[in-house]
């Protein structure tokens, strides 16, 4: 198959704009618990007509900050409750968001508020202030920086004091669905950062289509979601929309390190996560159990989950099938899903490949992966795998509203409701990317027959050997990843005799599989030397390349002994790699495997 199409299920009136979603709920759901925010260590409840106020309140500050209709607002934080309240008081205002990742460096600061025209910007603590007012004689336009740790949102709430209700309704409603909402500057793996137009329609009306598809998710009595990814990524920001449309309860943490506590005090019914995040999950249950001498009845129950969630793809699980896996459920399962909250039944998969096997063992425990595919200029999902039409393995069918088509050339090309306007300032750029409305992704893919779309690699990355030979890193590089061992890696071998591969440590992972393996303690340059770790990632590498042809297969690999950071400008903040960097910062390294 060549395209892959649903129809809209929902058309929301174009004169619509997100606003309206908090207006809605205000007036017909005030009491409903909207949001829970953590003060002091315990979640407070935050109610429709609470955020209503709030966000009233935020956008007069705004207005009595000088913003104007069109302005563009830079927010530069962690994922919090007042990063969404921002966001909406921001667009409330008539203005547009401009989100800035918080690890943000001087220099991407620097070209975002510039080229984004940014007249004000909402930075979280002292040291996002101190960046922004290192590069501040870069930027004529800005006037405002607020602190958020300082009080910024309550000083702005009692400088708004004066302005009139009349004035943000005025504003609000002089939007409509074609208004940008917000300009997403893409990661950035080569050349400068291009800000993605994305208009309040983008996020509206696929918002309101995704209701409809996965209401049973996202709507049912009780849903609710805990936000632990960047808000400054469009996946997280979807969610946050997703979330108010649907009235789902949603919460936010970005101390990533206290994750499971955060989880068990929130207890989502559904997460949203990248493919990474399920591999740590599984690799630390793996290696618990065999620190702790049960190895052998985890692998048991992960071969049965696994065999599990398959036999249900058959329509039919042995009696004998269905009994050990009522006995793991007991012993295995509901421990796992109690890390994630005791309550998860869903989680939103995206970012990367996740895998077969992977897919089918949250599935097999009671967590069933809903895998899904997009990027910023689709404002996040233009695929999803829906609970009553999953086909694991795929990203799923098209949301209702949204077009999937295979180019001649493999390239998957979208049309529809999410499709970005174009990008800010850039038309060169607009035109290379949009053709007819059809979006270019430069990704790889496949339809099957069904119409479920399949990603295989990316049209840039493609690396082409001295042989001729096509070969699509992502396959390789998402398998051996999967392994505990494995922290990142990047397959080389463009216009070279034969593939292979770099790969660093997880130095977090490394003291468990030292111990379990019978070794003494060692850091991450002294294990990329020792022959038992060495033999570890050869056996990864085994497995890698089961997944493709001989031709296609890693011959050699570098244990390096660093890891690929984003500090260390290595990764974009949503941990894609920046090869042409590696590339030249691993040279000597290369060279030598082809020497």
């Amino acid at each position: 198959m060549r395209e892959s199409s649903v129809p809209a299920i929902v058309t929301p009136d174009p004169q619509d704009n997100l606003t309206d979603l908090v207006v809605r709920a205000v007036q017909e759901r005030p009491s409903s618990v909207m949001f829970s925010r953590r003060v002091d260590g315990v979640w407070q409840d935050v109610t429709a007509e609470q955020f209503g106020s709030e966000v009233v309140a935020l956008a007069k500050g705004l207005v009595a900050g000088g913003v104007r209709p069109g302005d563009r607002v830079a927010i530069m934080s962690k994922t919090r409750y007042e990063w969404t309240l921002a966001d909406f008081a921001i667009w409330s205002a008539g203005a547009v968001t401009v989100p800035i990742y918080e690890t943000s460096s001087a220099e991407q600061v620097s070209w975002i508020l510039s080229d984004s025209g940014a007249v004000a910007v909402f930075a979280e603590t002292a040291g996002h202030t101190s960046t922004v007012a290192h590069v501040r004689d870069t930027l004529p336009a800005l006037r405002e920086v607020w602190t958020i740790d300082d009080g910024a949102v309550d000083a702005l709430v009692a400088a708004g004091g004066d302005v009139e209700d009349a004035e943000i309704t005025r504003r609000r409603r002089s939007l409509d669905g074609a208004s940008v909402a917000t300009i997403i500057y893409t990661s950035g793996t080569t050349g400068r950062p291009k800000g993605c137009e994305l208009t309040h329609a983008n996020f509206g009306d696929l918002a309101a289509n995704a209701v409809a598809r996965l209401g049973n998710v996202v709507s049912v009595e009780g849903a609710s979601t805990l936000l632990f990814l960047p808000l400054a990524h469009v996946f997280a920001r979807f969610i946050q929309v997703l979330a108010v449309a649907s009235g789902a309860r949603l919460g936010h943490t970005a101390d990533v390190k206290n994750l499971i506590e955060d989880l068990g005090g929130f207890r989502p019914t559904f997460v949203l996560a990248v493919p990474r995040v399920f591999e740590k999950i599984y690799n630390s249950a793996e290696a618990k159990a065999e620190a702790g001498g049960k190895g052998k009845i985890f692998h048991a129950a992960a071969d049965t989950a696994i065999a599990w969630s398959q036999a249900v793809d058959t329509g039919r699980v042995p009696l004998t099938l269905k009994a050990r896996h009522a006995l793991f459920d007991r012993l295995v399962y509901g421990k796992l899903r109690a890390t994630l909250g005791g309550q998860v039944q869903y989680a939103v998969s995206g970012g990367a490949p996740l895998g077969t096997r992977l897919g089918h063992f949250f599935r097999g425990v009671g967590v069933t992966v809903l895998e899904g595919w997009g990027l910023t200029e689709t404002t996040a999902p233009a695929t999803v795998n829906t609970p009553e039409k999953i086909k694991i393995g795929t990203v799923g069918l098209p949301l209702p509203g949204v077009t999937v088509k295979v180019a001649d050339d493999g390239e998957l090309l979208v049309k529809g409701v999410n499709v970005l306007r174009g990008y800010f300032n850039n038309p060169t750029a607009t035109a290379d990317c949009l053709d007819d409305g059809w979006f270019h992704t430069g990704d790889l893919g496949e339809i099957d027959s069904d119409g479920y779309v399949r990603i295989t690699g990316r049209k840039k990355e493609i690396i082409v050997t001295a042989g001729g030979k096509n070969v699509a890193p992502s396959i390789l590089e998402d398998r051996l990843r999967a392994h505990a061992l494995v922290s990142q890696c990047m397959v080389v071998g463009d216009q070279r005799p034969f593939i292979a591969a770099l790969v660093t440590l997880d130095a977090e992972m490394l003291p468990t599989w030292l111990a379990n393996s019978g070794k003494p303690p060692m850091d991450v340059a002294a294990a990329a030397q020792d022959p038992d770790v060495r033999a570890e990632v050869q056996r990864a590498v085994d497995h890698a390349n089961q997944a493709v042809s001989k031709a296609e297969s890693i011959r050699s690999f570098v244990v390096l002994d660093t890891d690929f950071t984003e500090a260390g400008g290595h990764l974009t903040p949503k941990l894609s790699l920046k090869r042409q960097v590696v590339l030249k910062e691993f040279a000597e390294q290369i060279e030598k495997i082809y020497s």
